[in-house]
């Protein structure tokens, strides 16, 4: 009851790249960056276990951003003349690759991060790749003409990806989709088929994790203009609780979610957002078991999985850290609450 997992990206050490950036430049090339590469990996492995967390991932520490980690290994799309474009629905700009002929993946993508994930630890093991309509907010279009076209293209490289990666014993398989608060109406009229799509034929779990954004200040500044009540969810979940995905992941503790909203997924395990990425300051494991039991009231208990709201990359490590043991923490006094 109450297995603890995090949403997925974790802060990359400073050896690795710049820190606390949504968007960090390496401090290596070649081979060297490569072995940095699965040594952060195992450094985040070995942390989550350490702080007590049931399912762990790999903290993304291979990708520069959780987008462009993936479209690195896609043909079809020029990262040497990158545009500026307003993504998020211009919530901030970004420098963007071009997709400028048909999508084909180039091979494996995230191959050598599951193999050290799976090969690290005994416990349940969880690989995040992002979702379609994210994947199409974070692109220049210079090819396709059409959104929705383009993203069945990608979904079909993700599920591509992800039945290797089920293949290599992946149990859990999310997609990111943090363009689904934004683009709702698309998002219930077709971007849960594209994520459906790229999920399609997985016998692994699937999950979908939709959230409100790193704690950088575009996305703070964002949030102050949504309001008493953010509802953005209101018009996906019901079509995501008739969805083959097995998982939704959610925002909870300290926005302005309402919590009967989670009853919307009915029949979906949820993933409830516990901790703050927007903050330095650590949860108590009291806070932690009280957001839990406000989430008790609209998801039964074996289908809860407390996590984090977001990714927590922008963060030091040592705050990350802290907020990791605090998760796991929090879900220990919820089990001895609820039990």
């Amino acid at each position: 009851m109450f297995e603890t997992v995090i949403a997925g990206s974790l802060p990359k050490p400073s050896w690795l790249s710049e820190t606390q950036k949504l968007w960090p430049q390496w401090k290596a090339e070649g081979e060297e960056l490569a072995q940095a590469k699965v040594d952060a990996t195992l450094l985040w492995i070995k942390a989550q276990e350490d702080a007590g967390l049931d399912i762990i991932g790999d903290g993304e520490q291979s990708r520069q951003h959780f987008v462009h980690g993936f479209l690195e290994q896609v043909e079809g799309i020029d990262f040497e003349h990158k545009v500026t474009m307003g993504i998020r629905n211009n919530r901030y700009d970004a420098q963007v690759p071009q997709v400028v002929s048909a999508l084909k993946l180039k091979g494996r993508v995230h191959e050598v991060e599951a193999g050290i994930l799976r090969a690290h630890t005994k416990k349940k093991i969880k690989f995040t790749l992002p979702g379609p309509m994210t994947i199409v907010d974070t692109v220049a279009d210079k090819f396709y003409g059409d959104k929705v076209k383009m993203a069945m293209a990608f979904a079909d490289l993700l599920n591509q990806e992800a039945r290797a990666l089920q293949a290599q014993g992946v149990d859990i398989i999310q997609f990111d989709e943090p363009a689904f608060n934004v683009y709702m109406q698309d998002a219930a009229d077709w971007g849960v088929a594209a994520v459906e799509r790229a999920a399609a034929g997985l016998t692994c779990t699937t999950a979908v994790h939709i959230c409100y954004g790193y704690g950088i200040k575009a996305n703070d500044d964002w949030k102050k203009t949504l309001g008493d009540e953010w509802n953005q969810y209101e018009l996906v979940l019901p079509v995501l609780a008739k969805s083959s995905i097995n998982q939704v992941s959610l925002e909870s503790y300290h926005s302005h979610v309402p919590a009967h909203l989670m009853a919307l997924l009915a029949g979906k395990d949820v993933m409830v957002g516990v901790i703050d990425v927007a903050s330095d300051e650590i949860e108590t494991p009291e806070q932690i078991a009280d957001t839990i039991g406000r989430a008790l009231q609209f998801v039964p208990k074996n289908k809860l999985f407390p996590c984090t709201n977001c990714g927590l990359a922008p963060m030091s490590r040592a705050v990350a850290i802290k907020k990791l043991e605090a998760l796991a923490q929090g879900a220990a006094l919820a089990r001895m609450r609820f039990a």
